[in-house]
């Protein structure tokens, strides 16, 4: 069965939709939790360059006074020896992570261990932005974006050709077409721009029409 290749022209808008769907805010806050994300090393370039502004950009206007607050209680109680400056750091970075995570609706949940495995998406968009050079992490999205639109293309092809009469064979067929059409649907709601300009049958949880005669048919009773 042939391979999917989009053209070059398309390959940016391919990787920006599969780049707003893997870079999700669920995923990034997670990140964020980590004693190796960038709100903890934001904290600690805080903390050693005295400059509470360094951190408040991580948070939202109203957690900003609280975050001030822990901030100079932090840099006091540093002074008062290694264990306490151990523990300073911590309530700091406990504290601007719990707050950030609030101002994005989110319950803080502790801070997790360094060197967690983020998947490649994270580290490569991270790198991207130290290194200024998109290009490996447009490599690696595409590549997603090809790998899996085949494999859900293929499967809904192969699942297509069953007889009539085959209950089991249809109903395989509707499965594989609602599950290539959600993901399909899925990148392209995640480009979208905020605010949309989608009509009512781009809405999320919008309800599309059966594959051709094999819904009617078989009356599979799925809709994707």
């Amino acid at each position: 069965m042939p391979r999917l290749h989009p053209r070059p022209t398309l390959l940016v808008p391919f990787v920006l939709v599969l780049a707003a769907a893997l870079l999700a805010p669920p995923v990034v806050r997670a990140h964020c939790d980590g004693l190796d994300g960038p709100v903890v090393k934001a904290a600690q370039a805080a903390l050693e360059a005295n400059d509470v502004n360094r951190i408040l950009i991580w948070v939202q206007p109203p957690g900003e006074e609280e975050i001030r607050a822990a901030f100079a209680h932090a840099v006091a109680v540093r002074k008062l020896g290694p264990q306490a400056r151990e523990l300073a750091d911590r309530y700091l970075f406990e504290t601007l992570v719990r707050v950030h995570r609030a101002g994005e609706g989110e319950p803080y949940t502790g801070l997790k261990p360094a060197g967690r495995d983020l998947g490649p998406a994270i580290p490569a968009a991270d790198r991207a932005i130290e290194t200024g050079d998109p290009t490996p992490l447009l490599t690696l999205l595409h590549e997603a974006v090809v790998r899996g639109m085949e494999s859900r293309f293929h499967e809904a092809i192969h699942a297509k050709k069953f007889a009539p009469a085959d209950l089991a064979a249809g109903r395989k067929y509707v499965a594989s077409y609602v599950t290539f059409l959600h993901y399909v649907e899925g990148l392209h709601q995640a480009a979208a721009p905020s605010g949309g300009g989608h009509g009512a049958h781009d809405a999320p949880g919008a309800v599309h029409e059966a594959p051709g005669a094999a819904h009617e048919e078989h009356g599979a009773g799925h809709r994707p």
